[in-house]
């Protein structure tokens, strides 16, 4: 099965008047194919404009991906701030990401299969630098339902110098590069930063780790053919996108359901929710998840 290529989004927002997100939200486990994301024009003449895929926006966690044609950009307007009150990890799926904040100065370069991580009160831009359209995948809590988006951004200064690069590092590099990157805001997590984790005991699954922070836990799971992973539950909601194969999703509880996810779908399965993942296929199966605020059950 091969990906389907998202499409343009209708503008949803006019003029310079900010618009926020629409918020798509599910009563139990759901799976979520590409041809009914909700679609959203994120932006305006000032900002540039993003195409949104938004696949799930709960009380708990905010999943969606967002496209920028090849050269394409966003940066920020007075009503389209980008500094937010949460957690967010980018990871590329195609294209090249070049982000800065563009209050200190800071670059950096994610490619596909990387991922880029900050922390609330980040400003951020963004910028395609490849020939072929960009697709990001968005991982975002506290999620917006908690005020940690548009309407929050309003309240921080407005940046009206936006700089990129850190001029400060001119005549001391890479003399001054350990202290560099430990004082950086945005992370770009490569294969040799991840986390790995084997989840279960009837059938230990190899889990890796983007980010596990007090408020978002993000990774990638790999599914070998005929490998599933043992029933799991976590302390949060989570979002789910598959990046290639077919990956079955099967949930239990009051009312079992199995689903079948292919390449671009999703699936939002709630805190609490019994679930294992089935690869039947005979390719591999690769998913991406994020799970907030707490991955464990009953972690405190």
């Amino acid at each position: 099965m091969t990906a389907v290529e998202p499409q343009t989004a209708p503008p949803t927002a006019s003029g310079n008047g900010y618009a926020p997100s629409p918020r798509p939200t599910f009563d139990g486990p759901t799976a979520i194919p590409f041809a009914g994301v909700t679609r959203h024009l994120w932006g305006d003449d000032g900002s540039g404009l993003v195409a949104d895929w938004i696949y799930v926006s709960s009380g708990m966690i905010h999943q969606l991906v967002f496209g920028l044609p090849a050269g394409g950009s966003f940066r920020h307007s007075d009503a389209f701030r980008t500094i937010f009150a949460a957690d967010v990890v980018y990871v590329v799926l195609s294209g090249e990401l070049m982000l800065a904040n563009p209050e200190t100065g800071e670059v950096q370069r994610a490619r596909p299969g990387e991922a880029c991580f900050f922390r609330r009160d980040t400003w951020h831009h963004a910028w395609n630098h490849s020939a072929e359209p960009m697709r990001v995948l968005e991982f975002f809590a506290p999620p917006p339902a908690q005020g940690t988006s548009g309407r929050y951004a309003q309240t921080k200064p407005y940046l009206a110098e936006p700089r990129y690069g850190r001029d400060d590092l001119l005549g001391g590099w890479p003399m001054e590069r350990a202290a560099a990157r430990a004082a950086e805001t945005i992370r770009v997590v490569r294969e040799e930063d991840l986390l790995w984790r084997l989840e279960g005991r009837e059938a230990p699954a190899p889990v890796a780790l983007l980010v596990a922070t007090e408020h978002l836990t993000a990774g990638r799971i790999e599914l070998v053919s005929g490998q599933r992973t043992d029933w799991q539950e976590h302390g949060g909601d989570e979002g789910l996108y598959v990046r290639g194969g077919v990956v079955h999703l099967r949930t239990g509880g009051d009312a079992p359901r199995w689903f079948e996810l292919g390449p671009g779908d999703g699936a939002y399965v709630p805190k609490g929710t019994p679930h294992q993942y089935h690869n039947l296929g005979e390719r591999p199966a690769e998913l991406y998840f994020g799970v907030a605020p707490r991955y464990l059950a009953g972690e405190a």
